[in-house]
């Protein structure tokens, strides 16, 4: 009997070491746990406007397209953050947010000759409900996201004054403003566990965003021009991100 108990508690140990050892190796995002990543987020919009419109001129209105003139918008790096509650073991709720940027917009066609001809600082934040592939316990999970955005622009500027005076006379000024919008928001990315806690993450998104741009200038005269024209940012956003999951 002596012998018998010797042989059965060492077998029972290792069982229990092996179990522990799997707990230890398992990835932390399962249900009920919170996840903060932050990291580099490259912003690449994918963008075009339609030909500036004069609207109106001293108050009458003109509705005079500028033919061959558009712009698109430069690409920018920040810092991005997300947080993800998760669900359950494969959904989860993310907010994306990111430090403030500056995207540039750059004259096209009949305009390329002026180069920057404003910028913005846009404030994009998003909600996105993730859906995660394999078990909780994976090293590797990717993830598939659905979800909105707002977007609005502050510190709308027009920075070019060759344009300014092309456009409105010698001693003309201009104030530039651009439109808020709810947009969709399509997310692919995964994450690799280093540890328990810690993992290293990847992914992409597109939000097909559209502004309206109004250009209210003024010439030396006082008489004022109103122009108009709609961007299309369409930003592709890549995040390489490093994770902790609490």
């Amino acid at each position: 009997m002596m012998n018998d108990r010797r042989t059965v508690r060492p077998a029972g140990f290792a069982v229990c070491l092996c179990a522990a050892a799997f707990a230890g190796n398992a990835n932390a995002q399962t249900a009920g746990s919170f996840t903060v990543a932050t990291g580099w987020l490259h912003v690449a919009p994918q963008s075009s406007a339609t030909p500036l419109t004069v609207e109106s001129v001293g108050g009458m209105t003109v509705n005079q397209q500028l033919p061959g003139t558009g712009a698109h918008a430069t690409s920018t790096d920040t810092m991005g953050i997300t947080t993800e509650y998760y669900v359950t073991d494969h959904i989860g709720i993310a907010t994306l947010i990111g430090l403030p940027l500056t995207v540039d917009l750059v004259g096209d066609g009949a305009l390329a000759k002026y180069g920057t001809l404003g910028s913005t600082r846009p404030i994009p934040p998003a909600l996105v409900f993730r859906y995660h592939l394999l078990s909780a316990q994976s090293k590797f999970r990717p993830f598939i996201g659905l979800g909105v955005n707002y977007t609005w622009f502050t510190q709308v500027r027009t920075t070019n004054s060759r344009f300014v005076t092309d456009s409105l006379g010698p001693g003309g000024s201009a104030h530039a403003s651009l439109s808020s919008s709810w947009n969709p928001v399509f997310e692919i990315g995964a994450y690799y566990a280093m540890t328990n806690h810690w993992s290293v993450g990847a992914s992409a998104g597109y939000v097909p965003v559209k502004t309206h741009l109004t250009l209210d200038g003024t010439t030396a005269k006082g008489t004022q021009i109103v122009s108009t024209s709609t961007i299309r940012l369409n930003p592709v956003n890549v995040f390489l991100n490093v994770a902790y999951t609490f």
